[in-house]
């Protein structure tokens, strides 16, 4: 692995653990993320965080809907995202489907981010359903003006 491939795997893992922590435990968010990688890497006998960031590419959207009133009526608006808006609705998606789970966080984690790398789960049927909307709406696309 490279340098550059090495800073941006550990970015992503640093805004992933920041994700995950709630109330400001951060040593606690790092051993649920890193037990969860160790659990993959059992699963499936391959490097846990090319799992993990097949996961987060699998669940990365493209563009969003925004809400804009025009004349009394409200319309949905198919809206580019950003690069680092992406990732963050990624990363706060794959963490919503663990927390449904309602297993331990780190088994949880382990299964959606595992699912996410297949192409299947809530986070990856919630980026399908983001870009159907869209598509949806694309008609409307002329009411952008930012």
């Amino acid at each position: 692995m490279k340098s550059s491939q090495k800073k941006q795997l550990s970015f992503l893992v640093r805004k992933f653990i920041n994700h995950l922590m709630k109330d400001g435990k951060k040593n606690k968010a790092e051993k649920i993320f890193f037990s969860s990688l160790a659990s993959l890497r059992e699963k499936e006998n391959k490097n846990p965080f090319f799992v993990f960031l097949l996961a987060l590419k699998n669940s990365l959207p493209y563009v969003e809907v925004r809400s804009i009133r025009r004349g009394g009526a409200t319309y949905q608006i198919p809206v580019p995202l950003y690069e680092h808006r992406a990732l963050s609705l990624a990363m706060k998606w794959i963490l919503q489907c663990a927390r449904k789970k309602g297993k331990s966080m780190s088994v949880s984690l382990s299964q959606s981010i595992l699912e996410a790398s297949k192409n299947q789960g809530d986070s990856v049927k919630k980026r399908e359903a983001l870009h159907a909307l869209a598509l949806k709406n694309r008609s409307l696309s002329h009411f952008r003006w930012f």
